[in-house]
């Protein structure tokens, strides 16, 4: 039912914003949780009916007419399209087919992009109307409390309220920059699940499981059914099918080389390896890049020295394009496996993440047999800046082994 209600409430408010305009949004969410909360307490009483989500879109369509009826709402106050089919605001009937929830929802993720909007306040509106998610559950996953949440959510609201906003597809033109920008939204979307220092793990994976399905309409709409959307796609797909091997049952990270690949997903590497076929054109983009990093990564039968000669040279490419310190230090692994710890311990040291803990916990890997005061003294770093009790706990570990070491 939980699931259920999430998924339902995001269409149904879809549809409303369609209907009514994204000024109007928060009626919609209000006519939704009233929805969601009648069929909380009449279920609990009479028990589930035969067709759930019919009957939600039944007390859905109620709710709205009682509304606007009570509240007297002119027609003049509703989108242009519904004023030029509707002559009375009694008269209209909500369209919750299928086609209409799907293209609501599409455009509701290209209203998500509007540039006056920042890009934390995206990922937030996201999650609330496109996938959702409680306040809670947001502010658990984004690592901030509710009221950062709600004030997010708030001024995203004003910034439609005040361009009278009305959903709709892009033109053509608006369409490359508008893809661009949500491509970036869900790329940083799944990366708040897969790099979520957030313990509660379950969460972690709806938000790559949301980002995907979302990613996934785009590939059905033909217009955004582009090289980098697939390119992207088949990143999320390598990168998914390793998320349960990545962390140990007390929520620990596993390093690569140490994963059970039994917990491997394989038919999503599959799914990964169709997309990348997919994604094949003249233009490289950092997700083309990325998802060839991850493909390799995901390669049990490939000989290990071609395997990191490869990842190391998409990572030279990709640092071409867009340099992170972080696609660096990520890099000065694949240069330790395809060249030696002394080559990555001299570009590590270059690499400017003093205050990252993954930066130290890497560097004193590099330091192993090799330098041992090296070793703790950037272990000893590490710890300083870990913040999750996990990762204290591994480094300490560490720690106590190098310290024991002659």
């Amino acid at each position: 039912i939980p699931h259920l209600f999430r998924s339902e409430f995001s269409k149904i408010v879809s549809v409303l914003c369609k209907t009514f305009g994204l000024s109007n949004i928060q009626l919609a969410e209000d006519i939704v949780s009233d929805t969601l909360l009648k069929a909380t307490e009449t279920w609990g009483l009479k028990g589930i009916p035969e067709n759930p989500i019919a009957w939600l879109y039944k007390v859905a369509k109620n709710l709205t007419l009682d509304y606007f009826k009570r509240e007297k709402i002119s027609i003049e106050k509703i989108t242009p399209e519904f004023k030029n089919q509707h002559s009375n605001i009694t008269e209209f009937e909500i369209d919750l087919s299928e086609n209409n929830i799907e293209d609501s929802q599409l455009q509701m993720l290209f209203a998500v992009c509007n540039p006056a909007i920042s890009k934390e306040a995206q990922i937030t509106f996201a999650l609330r109307v496109l996938c959702g998610f409680g306040i809670k559950e947001i502010s658990n996953a984004l690592l901030t409390n509710k009221a950062t949440i709600n004030k997010r959510l708030q001024r995203t609201k004003e910034v439609f309220r005040a361009n009278e906003t009305y959903l709709h597809f892009p033109t053509e033109k608006e369409l490359t920059l508008r893809l661009n920008n949500l491509l970036s939204i869900l790329y940083l979307l799944f990366n708040e699940g897969y790099y979520s220092s957030s313990s509660e793990r379950t969460i972690q994976k709806e938000l790559c499981v949301e980002a995907m399905r979302l990613l996934y309409m785009l590939l059905n709409y033909k217009p955004t059914n582009q090289s980098k959307t697939n390119a992207l796609m088949a990143l999320f797909c390598f990168q998914a099918s390793r998320f349960d091997a990545r962390v140990d049952q007390k929520g620990a990270s596993i390093l690569y080389e140490k994963q059970d690949k039994n917990k491997w997903d394989f038919e999503l590497i599959k799914k990964g390896e169709y997309y990348v076929n997919e994604s094949a054109n003249d233009e490289v983009t950092k997700y083309h890049l990325e998802a060839f990093i991850a493909f390799w990564h995901t390669r049990t039968d490939a000989n290990e020295n071609e395997k990191w000669e490869n990842i190391l040279q998409f990572y030279n490419k990709l640092i071409q394009i867009e340099y992170s310190p972080i696609t660096a230090l990520n890099r000065t692994y694949a240069l330790a496996k395809a060249n030696g710890k002394k080559e990555a311990l001299k570009e590590a040291l270059k690499i400017d993440l003093k205050d990252n803990h993954f930066y130290h916990t890497l560097i004193a890997e590099f330091y192993i047999g090799v330098n041992r005061t090296k070793q703790i003294e950037h272990l000893q770093l590490a710890l300083k800046l870990a913040d999750t009790g996990n990762d204290k706990q591994i480094i300490s570990e560490k720690l106590k082994i190098a310290s024991s070491q002659k």
